[in-house]
């Protein structure tokens, strides 16, 4: 069985200022390198190695791995398919107004239609088909190997449903935090999740559940 650790980015203004990100590339703020540093030293003081070190090529990923790579002395390995998804001409807005500011798209978003596109952006079901290739990919050249991947709070909803059978469209009762550790393992084509929203290594009031 591969056993690959997700990480969620740190914290960002954005995240903070109830923005979508999208493939937006916004920066850490200081919340989020304090959140990547404490996740850092405690994988680093743990008893458990790591083969590899994947990240999203989006800087508030690239900036969590950081630190774990110069812990682990692993190299980072940037990857694309583990990206955010596009949210097109909704990125930037606050959640709170793009009802009122890209209607069409935002009810696409809220829909959870696999089919339905937003305006500039990604379907739920292309966004779905690029993690879920990806991640069987990493799987695949990883296999009965322990690997970290750095990635993105919607990344997460997709391999959170995957791994426990619930629906696009279904209700997901596990939040994505950020500097989370999120364990899933991948034995052929049977995904499970072993361990989910780890954060043991922040102050409960420093994590947050927040938009990607």
């Amino acid at each position: 069985m591969t056993e690959i650790w997700f990480i969620r980015h740190g914290e960002t203004p954005w995240n903070r200022e109830g923005r979508l990100q999208g493939w937006q590339d916004i920066e850490l703020n200081t919340a989020g390198r304090d959140q990547a540093t404490h996740l850092a030293a405690r994988l680093a003081a743990g008893e458990h190695t790591f083969t590899a070190l994947y990240s999203s090529d989006l800087q508030r990923a690239h900036a969590t791995a950081i630190p774990l790579g110069a812990g682990l002395d692993l190299r980072i390995r940037a990857e694309p398919g583990i990206r955010e998804r596009s949210f097109g001409i909704l990125e930037g807005l606050d959640l709170h107004r793009i009802d009122e500011l890209a209607p069409e798209a935002a009810a696409a978003r809220k829909s959870r239609d696999p089919h339905l596109p937003i305006e500039g952006g990604e379907s739920l079901g292309q966004f779905q088909a690029r993690v879920i290739a990806t991640v069987s990919d990493l799987a695949q050249r990883h296999a009965d190997e322990r690997i970290l991947a750095v990635t993105h709070g919607g990344v997460l909803d997709i391999i959170w449903r995957r791994a426990s059978g619930v629906a696009l469209d279904g209700p997901r009762p596990v939040p994505l935090l950020n500097a989370s550790i999120n364990r899933i393992g991948i034995d052929d084509r049977q995904w499970q999740v072993l361990e989910w929203g780890d954060i043991a290594h922040l102050d409960t009031e420093s994590a947050s559940d927040i938009v990607p």
